[in-house]
């Protein structure tokens, strides 16, 4: 297959600017519980690939199921770049990488859940469903989902890159809910791996901890609603960072936006002097790690704000070249399926010294902030559920409180950020969603920070 695919792109490359095929061999597996009940067990492989093609600036692409016609797919993904091309008239402006020739097999770092039986994997998510609903006859409802992908890849563009590698990712996904006199709380837990089996087993204490904040959130009062000093931990500023920032440093966003090109100028303070923010594939072992991005790409680590200011953004190789800037390693897509567009990897504060305790200890009034719930971004706004929360009072936390959001603008929020401790977390759990591409495994982490002025809705 490889010689076959160097051939064709020999032979078509010189009709285009640049031309890339990916063929793939996929397997997936899916376990889900519905309350006590297996509601669905799916097993499937597929084989695809796609051929991109860009021409005067305009790109083509054709992804497809039969490996005998790659020819035909390469002739209409030519076909479309030339009608785009012809009517965009531009330049094609790609940054350049050096060819890469490996081949890299899979490796994990753990037990390979490839060699567990299937029937053992359901037993497990069976225990975990009877674990989650034997808790309290106040849950009403629940889900335990399992998901496995097994991903081979052969990549070859007309740079010279001829790439083979892969990777193993697991997802394990709990929720409960519970109801007591009309009042319904929700709980959730989730993480993923790609090290090992091992990851995804022993989770019995998490699963009972998620049942156990769905039934103790019936009987809490939401928090007076105001403005506060806020802590939150590691998990939330994982997401506050993916979510509210890193979108925002995606290069195809700022391209696309004369106004965030304005605004998010190299050089320009977004925060105090011990603000860090990277994103970056090249740390391993998380889920949003690997060695070449979907253009081939090598992995990079990226600092996007360093002490305080801006000094990077994410890019593929087409959207670095439009800006004049260096390629980061961060064009990914979701399968074959797909386009690689610009998407994050894996996210991160950077730890300083402080302890939790230092952060709360002069804090009379506030709240503390912990795991994730659900949110939303709409441009540089945000608003994010928190899935425990605690008062703080007078240095010490205080009672439990359910249904803490926290609203606010991103960048006055890096502003507000005067507190940084040392409890750096990672929270394998992400699933990102771009241009109908959902679900892309990536990482994201950080430690406990204080926010000041931060608005919570409430009472």
């Amino acid at each position: 297959m490889k010689e076959k695919l160097q051939e064709l792109i020999s032979k078509y490359s010189k009709k285009v600017d640049y031309l890339e095929i990916r063929v793939e061999n996929n397997e997936t597996t899916q376990i889900r519980f519905l309350g006590k009940s297996l509601d669905s067990l799916n097993q499937s492989k597929s084989i695809g690939g796609y051929v991109r093609s860009c021409y005067k600036g305009a790109w083509g692409f054709c992804s497809f199921n039969d490996l005998d016609k790659i020819a035909i797919y390469i002739d209409e993904t030519i076909e479309q770049a030339h009608l785009l091309g012809k009517e965009k008239n531009e330049k094609t402006i790609l940054a350049q990488t050096n060819p890469i020739k490996a081949v890299y097999p899979i490796k994990l770092t753990g037990k390979d859940s490839r060699s567990i039986k299937l029937s053992d994997k359901v037993e497990l998510f069976t225990h975990y469903s009877t674990l989650l609903n034997s808790y309290s006859n106040k849950i009403t409802s629940s889900t335990c989902r399992y998901l496995e992908k097994i991903q081979n890849i052969t990549f070859i563009n007309s740079e010279g890159t001829v790439l083979e590698h892969g990777y193993v990712d697991m997802e394990a996904r709990f929720s409960a809910t519970s109801s007591k006199d009309g009042a319904v709380q929700v709980a959730q837990e989730s993480l993923g791996s790609r090290k090992g089996f091992e990851e995804i087993e022993n989770l019995d204490k998490k699963i009972i901890n998620t049942a156990k904040r769905s039934v103790d959130q019936l009987d809490l009062k939401s928090p007076k609603a105001g403005t506060y000093t806020v802590v939150i931990d590691p998990i939330l500023t994982g997401l506050f960072v993916h979510e509210a920032f890193g979108h925002l440093s995606e290069g195809d966003f700022i391209f696309d936006n004369p106004s965030m090109q304005e605004l998010l100028v190299f050089g320009k303070k977004f925060g105090n002097s011990f603000l860090n923010i990277l994103d970056g594939a090249k740390v391993p072992d998380h889920r949003g790690s690997f060695l070449f991005d979907d253009e081939g790409t090598p992995a990079h680590d990226t600092y996007l704000i360093k002490e305080g200011v801006l000094v990077g953004r994410l890019h593929s190789k087409e959207t670095a070249g439009k800006l004049n800037e260096k390629p980061t390693g961060n064009a990914r897509c979701l399968d074959y399926r797909f386009p690689p567009i610009v998407r994050m990897t894996n996210t991160w504060i950077e730890p300083q010294n402080n302890s939790v305790e230092d952060l709360i200890s002069d804090i009379r009034l506030g709240i503390w902030a912990g795991n994730w719930l659900g949110g939303q971004t709409n441009g540089e706004m945000f608003t994010f559920a928190s899935g425990e929360a605690r008062m703080i009072r007078d240095g010490k936390l205080a009672e439990p409180l359910k249904d803490v959001s926290l609203t606010g603008n991103v960048f006055q929020t890096l502003q507000d950020i005067d507190g940084i401790a040392n409890d750096m977390y990672w929270d394998e759990s992400g699933g990102c969603g771009k241009a109908g591409q959902g679900g892309l495994p990536v990482g994201v982490g950080g430690p406990s920070i204080r926010i000041q002025n931060v608005i919570v809705p409430g009472e």
